[in-house]
């Protein structure tokens, strides 16, 4: 098996496991590139959304100046393309992390990159909420916080977990995209170790792996969903 391996394979043993260029460096990468952006985009992404969702026309604090400024911040960075954000907030970064390339500095357009995504799916998400329960809260004299944390973060939680899996699957395409151009991980695996020096078994091998981490994250979110949907229940 191993030898059958390694004669179809030879750039993939080639590389090796450990070192600087190895498989084990790059799935780190790939994992470090996707949890700090899920955080701080995640953070981000759920602030506004729930933002556009409490200041809308009939929301709880209902106000249009403050709803505007939400969703054009969000779709106006919804509408950058990721390859074009890298280079344009490099100057940002270098003042955040203090270099514009690798696996550290990718966390900053990472992280922006999935936040307007995230924050559209929480606003879908949180406008599921039933509007009996808000106004039954309300009556009760529930406070904004409660409203929040009681009625809708915990009425939408089963949907804000899909959403969270979505807006993961996502990410681990950007880190992809964003190890093209030099950030490492699997993506740089695929491109500068393989498809740049026409190693198809390295791309191959890179791409399978990809496909098992969000294969991981799929299930992972739909197990989750189920279990906090039948608690909800």
């Amino acid at each position: 098996m191993t030898t059958w391996f390694a004669h179809t394979f030879p750039n993939v043993v080639y590389l090796g496991w450990g070192g600087s260029d190895g498989w084990e460096t790059a799935i780190i990468q790939t994992l470090y590139m996707t949890f700090w952006p899920a955080i701080f985009g995640g953070i981000l992404g759920l602030l506004f959304g729930l933002g556009l969702v409490l200041t809308e026309d009939g929301g709880v604090l209902e106000n249009h100046a403050s709803f505007t400024f939400f969703d054009k911040v969000v779709s106006l960075f919804r509408a950058v393309p990721f390859i074009i954000l890298l280079a344009f907030i490099a100057p940002v970064t270098q003042k955040i992390v203090g270099t514009q390339i690798g696996t550290t500095a990718a966390l900053v357009p990472l992280s922006l990159g999935v936040f307007p995504f995230f924050a559209r799916q929480v606003q879908v998400a949180l406008k599921g909420v039933d509007k009996g329960v808000i106004e039954a809260a309300q009556s009760v004299g529930a406070t904004l916080s409660d409203l929040i944390f009681t009625v809708y973060l915990r009425e939408a939680r089963s949907e804000l977990i899909r959403v969270s899996t979505v807006t993961l699957i996502s990410l681990v395409g950007l880190t992809a995209m964003a190890g093209a151009i030099g950030a490492g991980g699997l993506g740089n695996m695929a491109i500068a170790y393989g498809y740049n020096r026409f190693a198809n078994d390295t791309t191959l091998i890179a791409t399978l792996l990809v496909l098992v981490l969000v294969l991981i994250i799929q299930f992972s979110g739909d197990f989750l969903a189920k279990v906090f949907n039948h608690k909800a229940a």
